[in-house]
C-alpha cells in the first residue's frame, strides 16, 4: 500500500493532479480542500489511499492526515465509495463534518454531494461514536491549529508523517510542535531538528 507520495505538482485539474516522483507521473485524485493548497511547480506530500476495483485502480491523496483519516471513516460507511467521500471533503471541513455528526444534524449532511436522507442517517449512526465527541473528535479539534504554523518547505508535513510512523497520533504531535514553534526560531529549524526536539519533548532521546 502506498502511504504517501512526495514529488513536484506538474498539473492540476478539477478533481485530480499529476505529481512527478523521480520521473514517474502519478495521477492522484484529490478533494477541493487539498487542491487549493497545491501549487504547480512546487513539491508536495500527499497522504494516499489506493482503491482497487475490478475495473480500475485509483490513487486518492490528501494534504493533511486529518483529511485522510476522515476519508477512511467515510468509505467505511455502507454505500459510500471514494468518489462520494472525496465530494464530501470538498464540500465541508472536517471540523464542521464532525460537528454535524455529533449534533445529529442530518439537514447539513444531506446538503453534501451524493448524500441523501438515508445515507445521512446511516453516517450519523455509524460514525458518531468514532468521530463525534469521542477521542477522535478531540484529536481533530486539537490537531486543527497546526495548519496555522508556517514552516519552510515541507518540513512540517514530513515531521508529522515521521512522528506518526513512530506511533504518535496527530493529537499528541500538534501541541508539542506548537510549543516548539513558539520558542524556537522557525527560520532555522530543519526537519531533523524539529523531529529531534519533538521526540525530546516526548521524553525519547
Amino acid at each position: 500500500m502506498i502511504g504517501y507520495v512526495k514529488g513536484v505538482v506538474t498539473h492540476l485539474f478539477t478533481d485530480y493532479c499529476f505529481i512527478d516522483v523521480q520521473g514517474v507521473g502519478y495521477r492522484v485524485f484529490i478533494p477541493n480542500s487539498t487542491r487549493q493548497k497545491l501549487v504547480i511547480g512546487q513539491q508536495a506530500i500527499l497522504f494516499t489511499y489506493l482503491n482497487v476495483r475490478e475495473d480500475a485502480i485509483t490513487l486518492h491523496g490528501f494534504y493533511t492526515q486529518e483529511e485522510y483519516e476522515l476519508f477512511l471513516r467515510l468509505i467505511s460507511v455502507s454505500g459510500i465509495g471514494p468518489k462520494v467521500a472525496a465530494g464530501v471533503l470538498s464540500a465541508i471541513t472536517p471540523q464542521n463534518f464532525r460537528s454535524a455528526i455529533s449534533t445529529n444534524n442530518a439537514a447539513i449532511l444531506t446538503k453534501l454531494p451524493g448524500i441523501g436522507k438515508k445515507t445521512a442517517e446511516r453516517m450519523i449512526l455509524e460514525l458518531k461514536d468514532k468521530i463525534g465527541m469521542g477521542k477522535e473528535g478531540a484529536a481533530g479539534a486539537a490537531g486543527q491549529p497546526i495548519a496555522d504554523i508556517s514552516l519552510p518547505g515541507d518540513i512540517l508535513q514530513e515531521a508529522v508523517q515521521a512522528l506518526i510512523s513512530l506511533g504518535y497520533n496527530h493529537a499528541e504531535i500538534t501541541p508539542v510542535i506548537k510549543r516548539i514553534y513558539e520558542r524556537e526560531d522557525k527560520s532555522e529549524i530543519s526537519l531533523e531538528q524539529l523531529i529531534k526536539l519533538t521526540l525530546k519533548e516526548f521524553g525519547r532521546r
